[in-house]
């Protein structure tokens, strides 16, 4: 079954499967997230993934997924953002490349490219207890948020918290130190801390890929390509573009290497986060990252002097959601394989792109 059809099936609800969250709790076993990976996709065909996937969630047709990839060049703004904020004419991100879209996510204007890794979790946030999030939302937020005592299940600011947690986890795999910075979503390097001369922790350095099925190990590119560490279609025109440097003999600001943006309806969420790894960051040169103009961008690159595999970084943080979600992660290679039906065709993007549904929501 091609992917186009696989998707068709989806959208119309023709395929009923066995929720696998289900299974693990009959067996008395955490929760199960899948892990599918989509490697470079445009930017609607991200959306109308995320779309269909999350309809099969609302219908618990399927348990919570994780997709993770790669974008061409894109601009997305968020329900909260401020267009003044891309500061590239329309004739500059033409010559770049780079396409431009609004979307349902919180936040404001941010970039998506090749060598930033993505991540899109689709999450039924009722299947999982508040306490997760205690140790890192209720210590900074308790005495401000009476409310927060009284969840049960994960609202979105935890959600965001954990994603979070997850991130800082994944770059101190690779001995770079991030963190929170009160007020401010995301995660940001620390610019009083040096990253350790190994370029790996011995978290970073164990291999899963014994866990993935074979055809998903080869996704993510194995390396990044020159395209994804430094290479610009043209020169930043001054008049049109920020820079990231920071003002001489001031001291370096904290940067933000890894953002989030995310979109809640009926608890199951979309969009998700976006971690620089390798990716040419001149092309925040063409916006105001997050509308927050004191602050430059970081890479892990950047913060380690070389480029990083994608693929140990994917796998960095599959096993960090698996210890801050407290589940299971189960690597899948197609839709067919997440829904059930292993048949072993690789994923296509389609050559089409139908238009997505209309929904009311809840977003943050």
């Amino acid at each position: 079954m091609q992917f186009h059809r696989a998707l068709s099936l989806l959208a119309w609800g023709k395929i009923s499967v066995f929720d696998p969250r289900e299974s693990a709790k009959i067996r008395g076993e955490k929760p199960l997230i899948s892990v599918l990976q989509l490697g470079t996709i445009d930017y609607a065909t991200g959306l109308r993934v995320q779309q269909q996937l999350v309809d099969l969630r609302k219908a618990e047709k399927i348990g919570d997924v994780l997709l993770l990839l790669e974008h061409k060049p894109v601009i997305t703004l968020g329900r909260n953002a401020n267009a003044a904020n891309v500061i590239a004419s329309p004739e500059l991100l033409a010559e770049r490349g780079v396409e431009l879209f609004e979307c349902d996510r919180g936040g404001d204007v941010t970039f998506h490219g090749p060598g930033q890794l993505v991540g899109y979790p689709i999450f039924d946030l009722r299947g999982y207890a508040s306490g997760a999030a205690d140790a890192l939302v209720r210590r900074d937020e308790s005495k401000t948020r009476p409310d927060l005592s009284l969840r049960k299940t994960l609202g979105a600011v935890d959600f965001v918290r954990l994603l979070e947690e997850v991130l800082i986890r994944t770059c101190a795999d690779f001995t770079i130190e991030t963190k929170r910075i009160p007020g401010l979503t995301g995660v940001w390097t620390n610019p009083n801390l040096l990253p350790s001369s190994n370029p790996m922790s011995s978290r970073a350095e164990q291999n899963d890929s014994k866990n993935r099925p074979a055809q998903s190990r080869d996704l993510l590119s194995a390396a990044p390509t020159a395209t994804h560490v430094a290479t610009a279609a043209s020169a930043v025109r001054p008049s049109e573009a920020r820079t990231n440097v920071p003002e001489p003999n001031l001291p370096a600001p904290e940067a933000k290497i890894a953002a989030i943006g995310i979109h809640i309806s009926r608890s199951v969420t979309s969009h998700g986060f976006a971690l620089n790894v390798n990716p040419d960051l001149t092309y925040f040169n063409l916006i105001i990252p997050c509308g927050i103009t004191a602050k430059p961008v970081a890479s892990m690159q950047k913060e380690l002097g070389k480029p990083l595999d994608m693929t140990a970084v994917a796998e960095s943080i599959s096993r960090n959601f698996s210890k801050v979600f407290t589940t299971q992660i189960l690597w899948v290679e197609t839709i067919d394989a997440l829904l059930g039906h292993t048949v072993g065709v690789p994923m296509k993007p389609p050559a089409e792109l139908r238009q997505l549904h209309k929904e009311d929501t809840f977003w943050s």
